[in-house]
């Protein structure tokens, strides 16, 4: 991917503090006939693009679980090609760091390390402790609960009575203490696992959690971007409510409006087409008339050009659209981002009638419903899965195959709406 493609929207809420579980490199492996070793070995390959990326990015802190407590327990040769691969990294690090004004620090037991591989981590932490533009925390012999153990240890060897015993203080006596940002924002693990196996739990307690369902290997520079993007469409309360408009439709009457108007798709010129489109967008989104009139004209616009296939007038229309939308309902979308995700949307699943379509089309709408209303895409899939459902039956009927299909779009917008709503509520 480009560098261009590769960058960020404008706006994106970017992360001050990423922490990754670093999994599945043994399964990559065996899923390939090659022993636990090559796997690490490829793993330690995209780590290093990950961490290049993430600076790029723009992220502060970036913490890489490598090595647990528990980890111990696997065979003496691969914990040792560990520890290997490990130093190697670090050495390819430090000059990185060096140019980059990158800090070092290990979290994590230090009494266990083979010799060399400490050598080299003190060296870091060292050569590095003045910088000031990133954080890189190497968590290496690390274990949650071992941390807060130490932490206790180290509040009762220094006589702290009870009663000064707070938050802060607990703080002061982690791993991450003195640090800008000790608190990770987004937590992410790879290959499908999904727990955080006692990754700093004293930290974590508001982070975002992303579950990556491919292996370390597999985690490209691109999918530590989709990362962050699904991280900045969450709406994050930290225990409170939040500011945004949320949604009083009824989802039967929105999902008739909207199937007026479908049906009336081949004459989007027609008063009624226009008519429909307006009540609809008024009672979707709270507009007032005047507001959904001018809604209604771009995103009619957007349709007739589509229909059309000038999908780059489309396009622009449809930002149109968006740009107002984003203003009413307070969201922090990118109308940008949105128009060329709905327009792609409408251009895949133009005339396609069978599941397939399903597959293909899903995430774009995924990618949709999480840009502009906010929410994960872990919590957008059940709301992209009913919209494609709708259209398949809405291309069905299209087609004469009999108005049922009619009727199966209509109840498919209508659970659709009623996720929506709760998912905004």
């Amino acid at each position: 991917m480009s560098a261009n493609k590769l960058a960020l929207p404008k706006d994106t809420n970017i992360p001050n503090h990423i922490a990754i579980v670093l999994d599945g490199n043994g399964r990559w492996a065996r899923s390939r006939g090659l022993p636990a070793t090559k796997g690490h070995e490829a793993g330690a390959e995209a780590l290093h693009h990950l961490i290049s990326a993430s600076r790029d990015f723009g992220v502060h802190t970036l913490t890489l679980w490598g090595f647990s407590t528990e980890n111990w327990k696997r065979p003496p040769a691969e914990v040792a090609k560990i520890h290997r691969l490990i130093k190697e990294n670090i050495k390819l690090q430090l000059k990185n760091a060096k140019k980059e004004n990158v800090k070092f620090h290990h979290i994590g037991r230090k009494d266990r390390l083979p010799y060399d591989l400490m050598r080299w981590i003190n060296k870091a932490e060292e050569e590095t402790k003045y910088n000031s533009k990133h954080v890189l925390n190497l968590a290496i012999d690390y274990g949650g609960r071992d941390e807060m153990v130490r932490a206790v240890k180290k509040i009762v060897e220094d006589n702290i009575p009870a009663k000064k015993i707070n938050e802060d203080l607990i703080d002061s006596y982690l791993d991450t203490s003195d640090q800008p940002y000790p608190y990770p924002d987004l937590f992410i693990r790879t290959s499908g696992e999904q727990r955080t196996s006692g990754m700093m739990p004293w930290q974590l307690v508001y982070a975002e959690i992303y579950f990556e369902p491919d292996h370390l290997p597999d985690f490209t520079p691109e999918k530590l971007r989709d990362a962050i993007l699904d991280y900045s469409r969450r709406r994050r309360r930290f225990g409170a409510k939040d500011k945004v408009k949320h949604f009083k439709f009824d989802p039967q009457m929105i999902a008739g409006l909207e199937i007026n108007w479908w049906r009336l798709g081949n004459i989007p010129e027609g008063t009624k087409f226009r008519e429909y489109a307006v009540q609809h967008l008024s009672e979707q989104f709270g507009l007032s008339k005047i507001l959904a009139k001018e809604a209604a004209k771009h995103l009619v616009s957007a349709i007739l050009h589509g229909k059309k296939k000038q999908w780059k007038k489309s396009v622009e229309a449809a930002k149109l659209f968006y740009e107002l939308i984003k203003e009413e309902i307070k969201l922090a979308f990118e109308p940008s981002v949105a128009a060329s995700l709905q327009v792609k949307l409408w251009k895949d699943t133009d005339g396609k009638e069978n599941d397939k379509l399903i597959s293909e089309v899903e995430n774009t709408a995924k990618q949709l419903y999480s840009e502009v209303y906010r929410i994960s895409a872990f919590q957008a899939a059940k709301l992209a899965h009913l919209r494609v459902l709708a259209q398949i039956e809405k291309n069905l009927a299209e087609r004469g195959m009999g108005d049922h299909h009619w009727d199966k779009a209509e109840d498919y917008l209508e659970k659709f709406y009623s996720e929506l709503k709760e998912r905004v509520a």
